[in-house]
């Protein structure tokens, strides 16, 4: 054996792994403590750095430069979180789609690729009438 090997003892086998494999998650370890340590240094530097100079005017609550008016807590609807809900189906959706045209291409998957897509954009078409019928997408 010219390169280095462990040797690890498991289940009374003895498993030769090579020092390269242990070697390249050490690499990943190394740069995921040198991540940490630079967000460590950053918020760090950050701290030390800026005034800390509390006034009322400070404290107050901001909102695009409009002075607050009443009270600090307002109530939102669901249904602006019901549109981006039903947004971020659809997007991720739509980037299955993409996969789907490359593998459609590809000889052999035409006829399995075009049942199995249009079975998903059936489940997609029943979810999109179930939140019509329920009057969710209606803007009021």
């Amino acid at each position: 054996m010219s390169e280095q090997t462990v040797v690890v003892a498991a289940d009374a086998h003895n498993v030769v792994v090579s020092a390269d494999y242990f070697q390249s998650y050490s690499v990943v370890g190394l740069l995921a403590v040198i991540g940490v340590l630079f967000v460590a240094v950053a918020f760090g530097a950050g701290r030390l750095l800026r005034p800390v100079v509390p006034t009322p005017e400070k404290l107050l609550t901001y909102e695009c430069g409009v002075d607050p008016v009443g009270e600090g807590w307002a109530h939102t609807q669901v249904r602006y979180y019901v549109y981006a809900f039903l947004y971020v189906i659809f997007a991720i959706d739509s980037i299955f789609l993409f996969p789907w045209a490359t593998v459609f291409a590809d000889p052999g998957y035409g006829a399995t690729t075009l049942v199995e897509m249009f079975v998903f954009l059936g489940f997609l078409a029943v979810g999109l009438l179930y939140a019509y019928k329920k009057g969710v997408l209606a803007w009021t």
